[in-house]
């Protein structure tokens, strides 16, 4: 039985199963989707061939399991700066599309790891995540009076994902963050 790298198996197994998603992410980032194999994969994770297809049957699989994560991760930072934020719901709202705006500039695009992990049922699965949580976000500034009723929530968090989805293309973070005003300016009620 090979050494283990932690204390326990879970550990062990999540350490192994981490390993192998952020060597294929970086080796498909270097080298493209279509030169990397499993073997490659076991080679520079630093397991056995037959370990790694006890985790992953093939390149794609684990790619999709590296994309979940990175999704779970943005989830998970969008939810504390939501709940760090001060300024009641629309400092809330303001705070996550800010933060929204900047995973989206910094995420790689163009790229073919970008095209092969942004496929799939499971990016519809984390858009209608995300679409759920600015949702819920605005109605709350609808239930103050701070944001506009006279638009379902749902149409604005659409509004807002998409609006911000130009942040992949922007020259610069400060110009998300101009978007981002933009975008909140579309939110309030109009006059």
């Amino acid at each position: 039985m090979p050494r283990l790298w932690t204390e326990t198996i879970e550990e062990h197994r999540r350490a192994v199963r981490d390993a192998t998603l952020d060597t294929t992410a970086a080796l498909v980032a270097e080298r493209g989707l279509a030169s990397v194999t499993m073997s490659q994969i076991a080679a520079a994770t630093g397991i056995g061939r037959a370990t790694l297809y006890k985790y992953f049957p093939d390149v794609e699989t684990i790619l999709i399991a590296w994309h979940q994560r990175q999704v779970a991760r943005h989830m998970e930072q969008l939810a504390a700066v939501r709940d760090q934020a001060s300024g009641g719901p629309v400092g809330r709202l303001k705070a996550v599309l800010t933060a929204y705006a900047t995973i989206t500039y910094q995420r790689p695009h163009g790229t073919e790891l970008a095209a092969a992990v942004h496929r799939g049922e499971h990016v519809a699965r984390a858009q209608q995540q995300l679409l759920g949580f600015l949702r819920d976000l605005i109605a709350d500034g609808v239930s103050t009076g701070e944001v506009r009723d006279d638009v379902p929530p749902t149409e604005l968090a659409n509004y807002c994902l998409h609006a911000l989805q130009a942040a992949s293309s922007l020259p610069s973070e400060a110009a998300a963050h101009r978007l981002v005003t933009v975008t909140l300016a579309g939110l309030h009620l109009p006059r």
